[in-house]
């Protein structure tokens, strides 16, 4: 046993560095707090185009079983710029995800949806803590020309899965209000 000048140990000095340190720990609920405060998740709303493959499109698998192939436009016309508001919205038999989008994505869906009857939306989200996750979420079909600014739809999702989309969708949106703030 090696004894300092002072009369401590080195295993008693790292043993105090231990408990003085281990009283900083975050409780469990603090822990979950940062880990959704933390959540982020993206969101690329893209328009479907034309079946004949081209430069500005792409094909992708939208739903997992039965996957439906449908040809979209690559770059996305909404993003998760555009979200004021995300809510899982419980409806007969399930849920459903709404997205609410500030007054520039109200625009772009109205204009779009007013252009494109018939076609579809292919929503895409990437979510979790790190946004690992990534999926296809959905692929309506544009009924009628949408000028609230909202979108609802079933998501290819568990409820846990979406509530994250949900979640990152959120602290997003309350970010980029920070830092739109005059």
């Amino acid at each position: 046993m090696n004894i300092g000048r002072n009369g401590f140990t080195l295993c008693g000095l790292l043993w105090c560095a231990v408990i003085v340190l281990g009283g900083c720990a975050a409780t469990p609920e603090e822990q979950k707090e940062k880990v959704k405060a933390a959540a982020v998740s993206t969101l690329r709303v893209h328009l479907e185009a034309p079946t004949a493959q081209m430069d500005f499109t792409v094909r992708v698998p939208v739903n997992r079983e039965p996957p439906v192939t449908l040809t979209v436009d690559k770059e996305p016309f909404l993003t998760e710029a555009d979200v004021t508001e995300a809510r899982l919205i419980e409806v007969v038999g399930g849920f459903d995800l709404q997205i609410q989008f500030d007054h520039h994505g109200s625009l772009l869906l109205e204009q779009c949806t007013t252009s494109n009857p018939g076609r579809r939306f292919a929503v895409f989200s990437q979510f979790g803590t790190t946004a690992t996750e990534s999926r296809w979420l959905a692929a309506p079909a544009i009924a009628r020309r949408v000028t609230s600014g909202t979108i609802t739809f079933t998501p290819d999702a568990s409820r846990e899965e979406t509530e994250r989309v949900v979640l990152g969708l959120n602290n997003v949106a309350k970010k980029n209000k920070e830092q739109n703030r005059w």
